[in-house]
């Protein structure tokens, strides 16, 4: 048998305990640093400053966080069509649209409402590329126009590419980009008023690209936009919940959002109510045209909602916004495909 080595006692324990505490904590700060770098990409608030990468900067700026409800948009219109089938020149048309849909129209939104908020960012997220001075004013508004145009572009070749007699996909764009103008603009600034702010911003998400996504596969008719503007009530409970994270600077700057207007609590039910009962009437739409079992999905998606609504978001809607989102908002966006996978069976 082989002699075991024998276990030496460390002479200086208190050194090695010590070690190991700065090596955790260094851990944990690197962990913490390449989180708030993550957020800091995406958009997301809890960000830090210190970016270098001009690339990144724009990227930034552009929000990608952002881009997920209306590339998800664009798949429920898809499907609300009726017509969409699994070959790859759809598949290519999709991803054509969603392009269309995020990384363009979405992310001209973004840097246009950064560019006219960033005296509000100054104070709610100064972090945030303009008011850290990442990157010169002038640089902004040529990242804005490129992202307008390459969207006008190509929003009429999909419209090419779809066979369509009246450039529809290139209309919604310009009314999505004059949408987008007038919420985060003056003198409009719709930005400014809680109610129609939040709808435009409800219905920017919702309507606009699942009118594109089903116009690029089927006709797009005046049904499928007043359901889906319907629907966008409850997508106005959405971005209720956005203005949580900017309530001090609305407040000083004189914005009524709902948060500055009702008061936290009485926004946050606000917010939540709209949220439920619209996607509880679109259910009942679903039971109208006789799409039962679709329409009861649907209701089983609202109730993990309203849990989580009462778990995190009432609880305190400044400091849980971002957690309820996360956890909350996939339920509603499956009951949108849902909806549409309802509508297309329909044949609305």
């Amino acid at each position: 048998m082989s002699e075991s080595t024998p276990i030496t006692p460390d002479p200086n324990p208190a050194e090695a305990i010590d070690s190991v505490v700065n090596n955790s904590n260094e851990q944990a700060f690197a962990s913490a640093d390449r989180s708030a770098k993550t957020r800091q990409l995406l958009g997301m608030k809890g960000a830090a400053a210190g970016e270098t990468s001009i690339w990144k900067i724009r990227l930034q700026l552009m929000k990608p966080i952002t881009w997920i409800p209306l590339i998800w948009g664009v798949v429920c219109g898809a499907a609300s069509s009726g017509n969409y089938t699994w070959t790859l020149e759809n598949v290519l048309k999709v991803a054509t649209c969603m392009l269309l849909a995020g990384p363009l129209m979405t992310g001209y939104t973004q840097i246009l409402n950064d560019y006219y908020d960033r005296e509000i960012d100054a104070i709610n997220e100064p972090y945030r590329p303009i008011p850290s001075g990442a990157i010169p004013l002038p640089q902004v508004i040529i990242q804005i126009w490129v992202l307008l145009i390459a969207g006008y572009g190509l929003a009429f070749a999909l419209d090419v590419w779809s066979g369509h007699e009246f450039p529809t996909i290139t209309a919604i764009a310009i009314i999505g980009s004059f949408i987008a103008y007038i919420y985060s603009a003056p003198p409009l600034k719709l930005k400014q008023n809680g109610w129609l702010g939040s709808y435009a911003l409800g219905a920017s998400y919702i309507t606009l690209p699942w009118s594109t996504g089903h116009a690029l596969f089927g006709e797009l008719n005046s049904t499928i936009v007043i359901l889906t503007m319907f629907y966008s009530l409850a997508g106005l409970g959405i971005a209720i919940v956005n203005d949580f994270k900017s309530v001090e600077g609305d407040r000083q700057l004189g914005l009524n959002s709902l948060p500055v207007m009702f008061g936290i609590n009485t926004a946050a039910w606000i917010c939540v109510v709209t949220i439920d009962v619209f996607q509880g009437f679109i259910a009942a739409y679903l039971v109208s045209i006789h799409e039962n079992l679709y329409a009861t999905i649907l209701i089983l998606l609202i109730i993990p909602q309203i849990t989580l609504q009462d778990m995190y978001f009432l609880r305190d809607p400044v400091k849980n916004d971002v957690k309820y989102q996360a956890s909350a908002q996939p339920f509603l966006v499956l009951g949108m495909l849902v909806t549409g996978l309802a509508l297309g069976h329909a044949g609305i």
